[in-house]
């Protein structure tokens, strides 16, 4: 099978689906924006052929590229794995007949007022939201919600650009970020404890699937400096009722979206309205869950996800034998990095959970709050007890200091 993927130098774990494709028997075509004299031995060792463009995110230059490819042998498959890189492929991949994830379901997994709307006509329960050109337009709909309200890009991913806003003063001075943006989209904003349901699909189906927790809820953590914040994995996922529940909606917003054969991952509440869809990508997540699925479950998920495009089949099977999570470690402050303070009795009392670790060397350049859990330094761990694991995430949290001048 012959396979088109784009991007795989940056960010880092791009290499992994290009690694997990070459190993499940594709030959790799990759495009990307990086030199190829600039990609290390082993990332070249897995691809076949190689373009370089200038953005991956034009579509006339990607579509040049897939075409070139096409030249030489039949594509079967045309993969991206970053948010803003999916649209442009779904659109090539239907200006150049190769099959995979539509234009329509790709548009209704990135414009958050349209998916909601999409999900709201099929019954599945999700916050009020709409999208405004204007500030006229926000104020009508404060006026039908009430505040708060989240106010965010109509195409964003994770918590960029998003904004909780209480009162007319905070509307306004959120409006005047969005800038050229035409239009933003505006939600209801729903109580309660936030999470994330991750999927593998193939034809439809949901093959693999995982949960994870947010402490606390996304906006919180990436807005305030002396929190610790974690996402954590459960393998509580086959026991606990809650999870078929949410097992459930997710099949159902798979199904409306039209999602086939394709990683998916969709945030999720759980308040006093009970369980309420958030919003979904067409495409892995981010920010390194993927290592804590496999390490938490002794399976490859990239090779599970490779299997899915190749093979139209997954083999793997999670064990569920450990929780696992990440704790990310913030600077007391912005600059470069000085050292670190506590990392002797992690080692010492937690050190055989402990997957592996990310401490920038004194000296680095520390990265803003909001850049997110991966920015700095974090540490991971797993253990067979999700409580436990909490118990632990914690401990680092408070024990670990990352200090800067």
């Amino acid at each position: 099978m012959n396979v088109v993927f784009v991007e795989p130098n940056f960010p880092r774990n791009q290499r992994e689906f290009v690694r997990a494709l070459s190993q499940v028997g594709a030959t790799v075509f990759a495009v990307g924006e990086t030199p190829w004299d600039w990609l290390d031995e082993e990332l070249k060792g897995w691809i076949d052929h190689y373009e370089q463009v200038g953005s991956v995110t034009d579509v006339d230059q990607l579509r040049t590229v897939v075409e070139h490819f096409q030249s030489r042998a039949w594509i079967d498959a045309l993969e991206a794995t970053i948010e803003a890189h999916t649209l442009p492929a779904a659109v090539v991949r239907e200006q150049t007949g190769i099959p995979g994830t539509s234009v329509h379901t790709t548009y209704l997994c990135r414009d958050k007022p349209s998916m909601k709307e999409a999900l709201r006509q099929v019954g599945v329960p999700t916050a009020a939201s709409a999208a405004a050109e204007n500030i006229d337009q926000l104020r009508d709909f404060v006026a039908q919600v009430g505040y708060p309200v989240i106010v965010k890009p109509r195409d964003g991913a994770g918590a960029s650009g998003t904004h909780k806003v209480e009162n007319d003063t905070e509307l306004a001075a959120a409006a005047a970020t969005f800038g050229s943006a035409t239009s933003v989209a505006v939600e209801e904003f729903v109580e309660g404890h936030e999470g994330f349901y991750d999927t593998v699909s193939v034809d439809g189906g949901i093959a693999l699937d995982f949960a994870s927790h947010y402490y606390p809820n996304v906006l919180e953590a990436m807005r305030t400096r002396w929190i610790s914040p974690q996402y954590v994995s459960t393998n509580r996922v086959d026991d606990a009722p809650f999870y078929g529940e949410l097992r459930e909606l997710g099949e159902r917003v798979n199904e409306a979206l039209g999602i086939r054969t394709s990683a998916t991952h969709m945030e999720w509440f759980y308040g006093p309205k009970g369980l309420r869809f958030s919003e979904i990508g067409g495409r892995p997540p981010g920010v390194g869950c993927w290592d804590l699925y496999s390490a938490g479950n002794d399976i490859d998920v990239y090779r599970a996800w490779a299997d899915a495009i190749v093979h139209g089949q997954v083999w793997s099977r999670p064990s569920r034998r450990f929780a696992s999570g990440i704790v990310a470690l913030r600077p007391d402050r912005d600059g470069t990095i000085s050292g670190y303070s506590g990392l002797d009795h992690v080692q010492q009392h937690l050190g055989q959970w402990v997957i592996d670790t990310h401490l920038p060397d004194p000296g680095t350049g520390t990265q803003p709050v909001e850049a997110g859990f991966m920015a700095n330094a974090w540490v991971r761990l797993k253990h067979p007890d999700y409580d436990a694991l909490r118990g632990m995430l914690d401990e680092v949290g408070r024990t670990v200091q990352v200090h800067a001048s």
